[in-house]
């Protein structure tokens, strides 16, 4: 119900813009949503604001949008609410719930924590699924009570291009309760993702889902890439 009520706003309420957030590589704007008298922050990533880049298309929101689908198919709730919105102050783009973080914690100050591992080994099988091209240590935010991935934009290449911080599950198991949710995905159980995908980024993204359940194990860095096998800067 919360993520539906979240949802519901993100779609419907009006957007009043903030400013920009500070830091960010494409013109990402914290924004306010009010709706019948309720109000919340979200994360507004428009088409316009983006840099072109040679080997992704124009339109990363979209992917964004689709990163969270990808979530709500496995069940895994991993990244926070994302909708598109047509109607924003600067055009088409993604919305995201804002989460609310002390802006010090990451990736490599929350993984030697125990009661994160499972939740880091989850987003680890999460991101080869969507070929997550560019998960950085400050794409994992801490709201004081657990963590959510955030900046999903760089996924879904039909190319392999797997870069992460995330390395340490490497050749380890995928535990089994996992596996059953990725081979759901992997036989059509995809939601609401095809929509905002092509047939065959969607056809690859069950085939590297099949593959891991398959494997039963997380795939190793390819020593023979053409790039490393994490993205830059790490933070």
């Amino acid at each position: 119900m919360e993520r539906e009520w979240e949802a519901t706003l993100l779609r419907e309420g009006t957007i009043e813009v903030e400013g920009r957030v500070v830091g960010s590589s494409n013109q990402a704007l914290l924004v306010t949503l009010s709706l019948d008298g309720v109000s919340a922050r979200a994360c507004y990533k428009a088409e316009a604001g983006e840099r072109p880049l040679w080997d992704f298309p124009d339109g990363l929101w979209r992917r964004e949008v689709a990163a969270y689908e990808l979530d709500m198919a496995l069940g895994t709730n991993l990244v926070p609410t994302t909708v598109a919105r047509d109607d924003g102050p600067f055009g088409p783009g993604s919305l995201q719930w804002w989460v609310e973080d002390n802006l010090i914690d990451h990736y490599f100050t929350l993984r030697e924590r125990p009661e994160l591992s499972e939740w880091f080994a989850t987003l680890a099988a999460f991101d080869v699924v969507a070929n997550n091209a560019d998960r950085k240590g400050g794409h994992v935010l801490f709201d004081g009570t657990r963590c959510w991935a955030i900046d999903n934009g760089l996924c879904f290449h039909e190319e392999d291009k797997l870069r992460t911080v995330i390395w340490e599950y490497a050749g380890g198991p995928v535990e089994a309760s996992l596996r059953e949710r990725l081979e759901r995905f992997a036989l059509g159980d995809t939601g609401e993702l095809g929509r905002w995908l092509s047939e065959r980024e969607l056809t690859l993204a069950k085939r590297r889902a099949h593959d891991l359940v398959e494997r039963a194990s997380y795939p190793l860095p390819d020593e023979d890439a053409p790039w490393p096998p994490y993205p830059w800067p790490l933070i």
